[in-house]
């Protein structure tokens, strides 16, 4: 694959798998509108690979609190924090691991790959999240974390299934609805895709085991190392920006964007 085809899918995994405006949806987005030959899944194994390395770095003492505790909360000893966030993004993976194994078995996934799909659901959830952003309180920190919110935010990320509509930026809307700030909504947002995303990784590694040759391996080595530095890139200037800045930018960029490809989709 030429190394521009590379960075480009590497930029816009990795650029939009944190800011919440679907980063699958820009993918699909990318062959359907330029004509350039669809990646493969080769590829999408390695961005995804990418941006799980990114997000694991830059949260890393939560992450590494969270597998000290996991050992614990196998035992069923839940008295640590660490173990507690393990239960906790443990529930809140389950549903759409779940719904995700279902629509892939089902070839429902590949149904819902349109343009007009998309188009609608980046101007649907950017004017929810727009919504759940002016009305969420801040009352709640990440901290304060439980199992009730954790299956809530859960079923919020099964939305996300849905090409368009953003895993985070969903799983940010169920946040803000439940009370909390805008910078620990996206923490436990980023938080719940790293379960999320090496499941959907290994669900991708497994269709490819034993397909892939060396040129595969070396243009995945490539994407991968773009899709991580874009992606750390992405992510730290969301989490500074969240200081000052509301979400409202994003949503803008959603509408917008929705609205020209209702148009073409429907021209």
């Amino acid at each position: 694959m030429p190394v521009l085809h590379l960075l480009l899918v590497a930029i816009i995994q990795g650029l939009t798998e944190f800011l919440p405006v679907s980063s699958s949806g820009h993918l699909i987005l990318l062959p359907a509108l330029t004509g350039m030959q669809d990646q493969g899944q080769v590829i999408d194994v390695a961005v995804h690979v990418g941006t799980l390395m990114a997000v694991i770095l830059y949260f890393w003492p939560d992450v590494r609190m969270g597998l000290a505790g996991v050992p614990r909360m196998l035992r069923g000893k839940i008295d640590t924090q660490g173990s507690w966030l393990a239960l906790c993004l443990s529930i809140a993976t389950v549903p759409v691991v779940l719904v995700g194994l279902i629509l892939n078995l089902t070839g429902l996934d590949e149904m819902m790959r349109g343009v007009a799909v998309i188009g609608w659901t980046m101007l649907i959830f950017g004017v929810v999240l727009y919504w759940a952003d002016q009305k969420g309180v801040e009352a709640k920190t990440s901290e304060q974390w439980s199992l009730r919110d954790a299956f809530i935010m859960g079923l919020w990320q099964v939305i996300a299934l849905i090409p368009g509509t953003s895993r985070s930026g969903i799983t940010i809307t169920g946040g803000r609805l439940l009370g909390y700030g805008r910078q620990d909504a996206a923490k436990l947002a980023m938080l719940m895709s790293i379960p999320t995303i090496a499941a959907s990784g290994m669900l991708l590694g497994a269709r490819v085991a034993g397909n892939a040759d060396i040129d595969a391996a070396r243009d995945g080595a490539i994407a991968a190392v773009f899709a991580f530095l874009a992606a750390l890139l992405a992510l730290s200037l969301m989490m500074r920006l969240l200081r000052s800045v509301s979400f409202t930018p994003y949503v803008i960029y959603r509408v917008i964007l929705g609205i020209v490809l209702l148009i073409y989709a429907y021209r």
